[in-house]
């Protein structure tokens, strides 16, 4: 396993990580997460991802549930969870999402219960609050850094200019900015990343854990053909994923994707994802998984990773459709 810091902080995490969304209480039991997880631990994978949100909760139970079981060195492994949307559905009150710090702290709290354990590595805001002042965000969460109950903080599909104001008011104020940005990176979506993220990257140096490297799953390709029985795209909640896939040609591209992916000697998934951690700017990348062999697959983007050279990422563009960016170092 390779590990690279996060941004400017001193935390390293594993390239290839392991998360929880959709998946846990969707898609899979408490036996199977424990083997999954054992099998990233095993690995090298050094972080696991959750929040509040995911299955309204019950995701953080079973992680914790599996945790305890594993025994695991807390040490050993960096364990995250992220605040914005609550977990009780529809029938949540005002103050059960957003960034308030009401809803902050308590999020905070209620994921350290669900996940039996004492502190968060990470805890993110999984989204900007329009609502709610920058400055009471990162108050909130120099507190909660100040009580040990968290590590580092960050943030989650904010833009440039949000995160540089929490940079500018913890300067400010001699407080603690975010560490790390959580954003969508994929073949499919990666403005962020490699525009709108570059200053911060050169001037101010996050790290990044970004989630769906493979398009939720489109980039594997087995949605060419239709949409697999049981797959995330089947899922009741999830028809904004049929969207995705279905719009302008991205299967055709995919397929053309796969193509190129035989020519290497390599499977679609280990090249999209080995593409996705090539970037200099990319600290791990969160894989999602329901079956073993699956993770086993995914894992062996490491392996990949030397193939991703200037050639092969201009073939890549020229199949995608796409300009080349330029990544600073």
């Amino acid at each position: 396993m390779e590990y690279r810091r996060m941004g400017k902080s001193g935390l390293q995490l594993s390239a290839l990580s392991f998360g929880s969304w959709v998946t846990f209480a969707r898609q899979t039991d408490d036996n199977t997460n424990e083997r999954l997880m054992a099998q990233a631990y095993d690995a090298g994978v050094n972080f696991f991802d959750n929040a509040e949100v995911y299955s309204a909760g019950l995701s953080e139970e079973m992680m914790g549930r599996v945790l305890k079981k594993l025994n695991w060195d807390r040490s050993s492994f960096v364990l995250s969870s992220k605040a914005f949307f609550g977990w009780k559905g529809e029938g949540k009150k005002p103050n059960q999402h957003g960034l308030s710090r009401k809803h902050l702290m308590e999020a905070c709290h209620e994921a350290l219960e669900r996940m039996q354990v004492e502190y968060l590595d990470l805890f993110y805001c999984h989204r900007p609050d329009k609502n709610v002042p920058i400055e009471e965000v990162v108050r909130t969460m120099n507190t909660l850094i100040q009580q040990g109950k968290i590590f580092y903080w960050g943030t989650s599909e904010w833009s440039a200019a949000e995160i540089v104001e929490a940079h500018m008011i913890a300067k400010e104020f001699g407080l603690e900015g975010p560490a790390v940005e959580q954003p969508e990176y994929n073949l499919f979506n990666r403005r962020k990343i490699e525009v709108d993220y570059d200053p911060i990257f050169r001037n101010i140096g996050m790290g990044t854990t970004i989630w769906s490297p493979l398009a939720s799953g489109l980039l594997t390709g087995k949605y060419n053909d239709g949409i697999p029985e049981g797959s995330r795209m089947s899922l009741e909640g999830y028809e904004w994923l049929r969207d995705k896939a279905v719009v302008s040609d991205k299967l055709s591209r995919v397929k053309e994707l796969g193509l190129f992916a035989n020519e290497l000697g390599v499977s679609l998934p280990t090249l999209c994802i080995a593409w996705c951690i090539s970037n200099p700017n990319v600290t791990t990348a969160i894989l999602g998984a329901t079956k073993e062999i699956q993770l086993t697959e995914n894992l062996k983007a490491l392996e990949v990773l030397p193939l991703i050279n200037g050639e092969v990422k201009e073939r890549i563009d020229t199949i995608m459709g796409t300009k080349p960016t330029i990544i600073q170092n």
